[in-house]
């Protein structure tokens, strides 16, 4: 692949592609047999530099942008999945702050997320609000000076052990009526619900979040009352960014696992590699592996120039979530009767590859807003 990136992403690169293989992959199928959740490692990723990348490092990140964000990701989810959209969330989670935060909330709630002393969360979904945020029903109340936050949010990532929770609530009715929110564990009224049991990620933490009239002081309000749509939309086209870069480290998983296992096994006195039936999958798996990586290095491109990228991070999020799922099933199927039992990396990257076509809106989502932007080209 040929992708014009610095000498500091290079490196930036290969650092993190040496911490996913000495610290990250060794333990990633018993993390996901226990179910358990990476602390030690998200204190190391904090030490790296890798909670706050796209934070300037007056506020406690990196500050190396979002195209060594994507190679990073790459890196940690080819070694686990579940590690990578830990740290994906938490960098997520700073961008409301890093927009629309006052100088005073950059320095008190943005800095500890960004700098990796306390984890990040996103609370926007509820039972009955998913892809279109405007059917949020959860409400904030002021009182005096501060806001009731009273309702219920699912499929929180990270939301257990998050120090700080981004949530959108309603403060008036209408889309123009949903304001942010950055939300300390220890405010009344601030519960962790039932932990979500998923099909894969299972070294990721998921849960319900439980807003019993959770008070929150007016200063956490990221914004005025009504910029919450736009305080999120941005930050969810750069979690397609990140999305389709854990699609693509999970695409290079599934060509090291088949290509390994292709040479390896033997079937008609000859290895499955010299089979063409196996070479054509193996090339299906390399060419969508190179065409992902380079969408996803140019939506993060775009955005790293300042330029409208919410088409690319939804072209490259739908793509390569979408040839994951294929290449998933054309290794575990190289693999046989094998990739199908917990003796191979394949079986848990299969489950693990799943949910990339759901989560930060869906493949048909991604396809509205591509229609959406070209359509406005045109």
């Amino acid at each position: 692949m040929y992708f014009p990136i610095s000498e500091e992403e290079k490196m930036i690169q290969m650092m993190v592609a040496q911490f996913a293989a000495r610290e990250v992959a060794p333990g990633a199928a018993a993390r996901d047999e226990r179910g358990e959740f990476p602390r030690e490692l998200v204190a190391k990723m904090a030490q790296l530099g890798l909670c706050g990348m796209m934070v300037p490092p007056a506020f406690g990140g990196s500050g190396v942008g979002p195209v060594a964000y994507a190679l990073a990701v790459m890196e940690i989810a080819r070694a686990c999945a579940s590690t990578a959209v830990t740290m994906c969330v938490t960098n997520l989670s700073c961008e409301p702050l890093l927009a629309f935060g006052t100088e005073e909330q950059k320095k008190r709630l943005l800095a500890p997320v960004a700098s990796g002393k306390i984890l990040g969360a996103f609370a926007l979904t509820e039972p009955e609000a998913g892809s279109n945020l405007t059917e949020i029903a959860c409400r904030a109340e002021k009182k005096g000076g501060r806001y009731l936050l009273r309702g219920t949010k699912v499929f929180i990532t990270n939301g257990a052990y998050a120090g700080q929770t981004i949530v959108l609530a309603r403060t008036a009715e209408g889309a123009r009526g949903l304001t942010a929110f950055a939300v300390e564990k220890n405010f009344p009224g601030f519960k962790v619900g039932r932990e979500i049991h998923k099909m894969g990620l299972r070294a990721s933490n998921t849960v319900e979040i439980l807003l019993e009239d959770c008070e929150v002081p007016e200063a956490n309000r990221i914004g005025g009352e009504g910029d919450g749509l736009r305080a999120v939309t941005n930050s969810l086209y750069s979690g397609r960014i990140g999305i389709a870069a854990q699609a693509t480290g999970l695409l290079q998983a599934c060509l090291d696992e088949a290509a390994k296992y292709a040479q390896e096994r033997r079937q008609f006195k000859r290895p499955l590699s010299g089979h063409q039936a196996i070479q054509w999958m193996i090339a299906e798996i390399a060419t969508g592996l190179e065409s992902a990586r380079l969408l996803t290095l140019s939506a993060a491109a775009l955005k790293q120039r300042g330029e409208p990228f919410a088409r690319e991070a939804s072209m490259a999020k739908l793509f390569a979530s979408e040839t994951l799922i294929r290449s998933a099933y054309q290794a575990l199927q190289i693999h046989g009767g094998y990739g199908y039992t917990r003796e191979f990396p394949i079986e848990r990257i299969y489950r693990d590859a799943r949910v990339t076509t759901i989560y930060e809106g869906t493949s048909e989502v991604q396809k509205m807003v591509i229609a959406r932007e070209t359509l406005k080209e045109t």
